[in-house]
């Protein structure tokens, strides 16, 4: 597809990639969304925790909403997307990552960026339910590596499964890694470092003799946490064979349903990889667009609702 075109134009301040990535993410609320919680047991003994919120009138459509690193349903990029869709007649149903909904996970292995058997199962339930004959993905930063790795990995989509949407994406985890451990990017580097730490601390009361004081001691950047657990509990070889693997980019020129991916052109999170820019012109699904603004999932708009929950909005309900 051709690249799109973007209108974001917002007021001047969010126009500030830090500033719009650290108010989206910190200081944003979103009041109005009821969610019911349904714990799923998976078949290797863990559980996933599914957050529901419903539109006022019986649905047939669904949107699977999936967050980024070492988020949850509750943060307000999940709740502003669910608020805006449960309003426009579609049930929703807010994915938290193993070990994301509060409570430590069953297993020693966790959530990643490339776990879309856990992505698969859940549409499987969903199906199973008999309750929909239209379901969409949208995926914010990880969580739109992982719709996106799922759309072009799996040759026998549900048909069901009509439009993805994924935001501000790290298509190329190593390009984007290498973005994170520069000194711009300092501060977010360090935050997601330590709530990383806190969960793998929380599992070494699980796991003693696999998880050591020494090993969460060596941890200095999140390259090094990929290396010491997320390669090794998720059957990798080291970090760089887990971002190989896992990345979406590699599977984009297979994707066959319609996607729309917006990623921002000052998102301090993404190199130039994460722009795939001639991969989209040779598609007939995928359609890119790389407003100037935005940051990392800092999108804004009138009346608390996003540019971003807008457009994903727009790109569902518009045929084709």
């Amino acid at each position: 597809m051709p690249n799109i075109h973007s209108l974001y134009n917002p007021p001047l301040l969010f126009k500030n990639n830090h500033f719009s990535t650290i108010y989206s993410g910190l200081f944003r609320k979103v009041n109005g969304v009821h969610q019911e919680r349904e714990r799923i047991l998976l078949e290797d003994g863990d559980f996933i925790d599914l957050d529901w919120s419903f539109a006022q009138k019986v649905s047939k459509k669904v949107i699977i909403l999936i967050h980024g690193l070492e988020g949850n349903a509750q943060r307000a990029y999940i709740l502003g997307s669910a608020k805006l869709f449960n309003a426009s007649d579609y049930d929703c149903c807010s994915i938290n990552l193993r070990g994301c909904s509060g409570e430590t996970n069953n297993l020693y292995r966790s959530y990643h960026s490339g776990a879309t058997e856990d992505l698969q199962t859940i549409i499987k339930h969903i199906l199973e339910t008999k309750k929909y004959t239209e379901i969409y993905i949208k995926g914010f930063s990880l969580g739109g590596n992982l719709a996106l790795k799922y759309a072009g990995e799996n040759k026998n989509l549900p048909s069901q499964l009509k439009k993805i949407v994924a935001i501000s994406v790290p298509c190329d985890l190593h390009n984007s890694l290498e973005q994170l451990l520069k000194f711009k990017n300092i501060l977010y580097a360090a935050r997601f470092k330590k709530h990383l730490v806190e969960k793998l601390k929380s599992k070494q009361k699980l796991f003693p003799q696999k998880i050591l004081d020494a090993d969460i001691n060596s941890i200095k950047t999140l390259l090094d946490f990929d290396n010491l657990y997320t390669s090794k509990a998720h059957g990798f070889t080291n970090a760089l064979d887990y971002y190989e693997k896992s990345n979406s980019l590699q599977f984009l020129p297979k994707i066959s349903i319609p996607t729309l991916i917006i990623n921002a052109k000052n998102d301090s999170f993404l190199g130039e990889n994460c722009y795939p820019i001639e991969i989209a012109k040779k598609s007939a699904y995928i359609n890119l667009e790389i407003p100037n603004y935005g940051g990392h999932v800092g999108f804004t708009g009138l009346k608390n609702i996003t540019y971003t929950e807008k457009r994903a909005l727009n790109f569902f309900t518009e045929t084709n």
